[in-house]
């Protein structure tokens, strides 16, 4: 679905529909850096190098997962919550879903984004019920969302932004 919204999106804001696109792209990496460095780690217990030293094994492996706890934060906090602020104020703006929809995106993205910087600053743990709880509207965003558009599909535009240009000299769009 990510991709997928692209072609949609871009009619009602192009900028904001390649920023929303790259973020995704950017989410997906961050989160793919993670899984990496967790899969190195289980590498080096299955398969140490002969003559290794277990000290610098040991290092290494918490280095690794401490990377994967810093993606854990990055990508599925930070840059989630961006890219649901970006696509929900896009579902807003061109009305292509009800309104209730996309105020669950417009309330979760910053919701998330905030909690992140709270467990940035220690305030509570990655992995903790409130961490739980400011991702409820997020999760509630994305799961009406595709039930909307696979049950119905968008709301057909009266007038899309892209066609303000085509509109008389005078004339206003509301």
């Amino acid at each position: 679905m990510k991709f997928t919204l692209y072609p949609v999106t871009r009619r009602h804001g192009e900028g904001l529909a390649v920023g929303y696109l790259g973020l995704r792209t950017l989410e997906a990496a961050v989160i793919t850096v993670g899984i990496v460095s967790l899969l190195s780690v289980v590498t080096l217990r299955q398969h140490s190098p002969q003559g290794t030293d277990p000290a610098a094994l040991l290092t290494t492996g918490r280095a690794l997962v401490a990377v994967h706890d810093w993606t854990f934060l990055l990508g599925p906090n930070f840059v989630c919550g961006a890219n649901t602020l970006v696509a929900a104020y896009l579902m807003y703006r061109s009305r292509l879903v009800p309104r209730f929809i996309a105020v669950l995106g417009l309330v979760g993205g910053p919701l998330i984004f905030a909690s992140a910087i709270a467990e940035l600053f220690g305030l509570y743990p990655q992995a903790s019920g409130v961490g739980a709880l400011t991702a409820i509207p997020v999760f509630a965003w994305e799961l009406t969302l595709a039930i909307r558009l696979i049950t119905r599909g968008f709301t057909p535009p009266a007038v899309a932004i892209d066609d303000e240009a085509a509109l008389p000299a005078g004339s206003v769009l509301r």
